[in-house]
């Protein structure tokens, strides 16, 4: 089978960042992926792709297939994840454009499954959802190519499609988090539990309903600023992925040790 070293899951336009690639069908315990993978090479390393809703945006996010997409990256190799994704702002000092780089993570879904141990009791340290190394990665490449970036901050996901009211936009940013996003959770546990490294890159495309007066968030408006920034997303990926150590020394590889559990991993 094909193999890569480094997974992205993000939105389609993101597909022309990877040379030479190929489609990759992977069949995992959990179904299909989103979509096939697409695999190909960025800066000598190879890479593969899958698009998280599917390349028609088919999969809304408590549908998203998440734990087919962390199963089938795996399989072929991948050790290392990145995520791109839109966000809505929840503080007054940040703007659409703006990129963070969060370090924790608060779930306020429901009903999505969560963990790939559906029997015992296996419990894997969550701590700090995000590969530092990753993270440190990305926030370096990020400033080099001046792009506003926060390094740290809390990313709370909430189960969606819908978005939030102001009243619970005004509750979520007067906790003191960042961002606001419906689709960074499962993903990071299930890339932990996988022993994978995953680094979430939050694009601000709104602020959200709550944090500015007479504002609210509409569809139109982040699939607006998601693409006019697709290109520079993309090169930013580019340099990230050259950046990324190529032997794994941070915590999230040893994930699973000392952890007695029953799952068999590709």
């Amino acid at each position: 089978m094909t193999s890569a070293q480094i997974g992205v899951i993000g939105g389609s336009g993101l597909y022309a960042f990877l040379d030479d690639a190929e489609e990759v069908h992977v069949d995992t315990p959990y179904g299909a992926p989103s979509d096939p993978l697409v695999v190909g090479s960025v800066a000598g390393r190879r890479v593969a792709f899958v698009p998280r809703h599917g390349t028609d945006h088919r999969f809304p996010p408590h549908r998203i297939p998440y734990r087919a997409n962390l199963w089938a990256l795996r399989a072929i190799g991948v050790r290392q994840v990145l995520a791109p994704c839109a966000v809505g702002g929840l503080q007054a000092d940040q703007s659409p454009g703006d990129l963070v780089v969060p370090d924790q993570l608060v779930d306020r879904t429901s009903g999505r499954a969560q963990t790939f141990h559906d029997t015992g009791a296996v419990h894997v340290s969550f701590a700090d959802p995000y590969c530092p190394a990753g993270r440190a990665v990305t926030v370096a490449r990020a400033g080099a190519h001046g792009w506003r970036v926060a390094d740290g901050g809390t990313m709370v996901v909430i189960e969606g499609p819908r978005f939030s009211t102001r009243a619970e936009s005004q509750w979520c940013a007067r906790q003191g988090w960042s961002v606001i996003n419906m689709t960074g959770h499962p993903e990071a546990v299930l890339a932990r539990e996988l022993a994978l490294c995953y680094t979430a890159i939050a694009l601000v495309t709104d602020l959200d309903a709550g944090v500015a007066s007479g504002q609210e968030v509409t569809q139109e408006e982040v699939f607006r600023v998601f693409g006019e920034r697709t290109a520079q997303l993309r090169t930013l990926l580019y340099d990230v992925v050259e950046g990324l150590p190529v032997d794994r020394s941070c915590p999230c590889g040893s994930a699973l040790d000392g952890i007695d559990h029953d799952l068999v991993l590709p």
